[in-house]
């Protein structure tokens, strides 16, 4: 998300001005941020209690302690490291979440 500017050579950089202050174009793209982050908290939390096929992408960002994977809907999941190797697929129980990520155990040691 961004905040509103002007297309450089376009029909509206050419024929309107930009009439909007700097303040309300910010104000409304921290309103629209703000309204995405609570939509996506409230979507990934439908997701806790549930298991995930998840394919395991690497290392968390945070810690080389946690894989993370994405699963069928390119959700991010974390989950902790245990013997798994980038590319294969895990089954991993969610157990809470963010508005960006989930975070759940694997749950079926047979996953391939």
């Amino acid at each position: 998300m961004f905040m509103y500017s002007e297309r450089p050579g376009t029909v509206a950089e050419k024929k309107f001005s930009d009439d909007i202050p700097d303040e309300i174009k910010k104000r409304r793209l921290n309103e629209i941020i703000l309204k995405q982050t609570q939509h996506s908290l409230l979507r990934n939390e439908k997701d806790i209690g549930k298991v995930n096929k998840v394919l395991v992408e690497g290392y968390s960002k945070r810690s080389d302690d946690f894989l993370q994977g994405r699963n069928s809907a390119n959700k991010v999941v974390i989950f902790p490291k245990q013997n798994w190797d980038k590319g294969h697929y895990v089954d991993v129980l969610i157990e809470r979440c963010t508005s960006a990520t989930l975070f759940g155990n694997v749950v079926d040691s047979n996953a391939n």
